[in-house]
């Protein structure tokens, strides 16, 4: 089963504080989700192999550490996963970016792929999929699903906030991927609202309704 970790750094507690505010401004808002991506991107990364190497300094050689193994690559979900991006290419710069787009089918009310770019060497990087909000984990599963059939086999689920259902659906359904959270709710509501939340994180991002 794959490991659920949440973040209590305290820089990212705080300013999570804030993204839930719903007196928080989009321009706020969406200065704030790229802060506590850039920090949690910090974290997420903590585990990356290093290599040995040598470095010619100003006054000598310097025996020291570059990341070694696998690449990285961020594929966010259409769109609020888009929100999340640019604070961790601050920190990883090198990844390469590929896209999930998902709509409800507002009959079975199930996720559908209708967009998906990826990077052409996805089976030799580790991915990041992204989406501020877990909550029945409908999106997050065929997501990852999408990227697997595509041969993703190195996959970590990135989130902000997470509801205790969302993330039991991800677990069931792909054992294999770990769990990064700033925080880990109380419930659904019967809308499917991450209870307490922070609303819809696409809509305070991109200013819509």
């Amino acid at each position: 089963m794959g490991k659920v970790y949440v973040f209590d750094h305290p820089l990212i507690q705080h300013k999570l504080t804030y993204i839930r505010d719903k007196n928080t401004g989009t321009k706020e808002f969406r200065e704030l989700i790229d802060e506590v991506a850039s920090l949690m991107a910090f974290e997420i990364t903590r585990d990356l192999p290093l290599q040995d190497v040598e470095v010619e300094t100003p006054v000598g050689t310097a025996k020291s550490k570059l990341i070694a193994g696998k690449k990285l690559g961020l594929v966010p979900i259409l769109r609020a996963g888009l929100g999340m991006v640019d604070g961790i290419l601050k920190l990883i710069p090198a990844a390469k970016v590929g896209h999930v787009g998902l709509y409800r089918d507002p009959e079975t009310l199930k996720p559908v792929e209708y967009y998906v770019k990826l990077p052409s060497d996805i089976e030799e990087r580790e991915l990041i999929v992204i989406d501020p909000m877990l909550a029945t984990g409908g999106s997050a599963v065929e997501a990852i699903h999408s990227v697997k059939k595509r041969g993703a086999n190195n996959i970590k689920l990135m989130c902000l906030v997470a509801a205790p259902e969302g993330v039991e659906e991800v677990q069931k359904a792909h054992p294999d991927v770990d769990i990064y959270l700033a925080a880990m709710d109380e419930k659904l509501n019967y809308k499917g609202y991450i209870v307490p939340g922070l609303g819809d994180a696409g809509d305070r991002l991109f200013g819509t309704k």
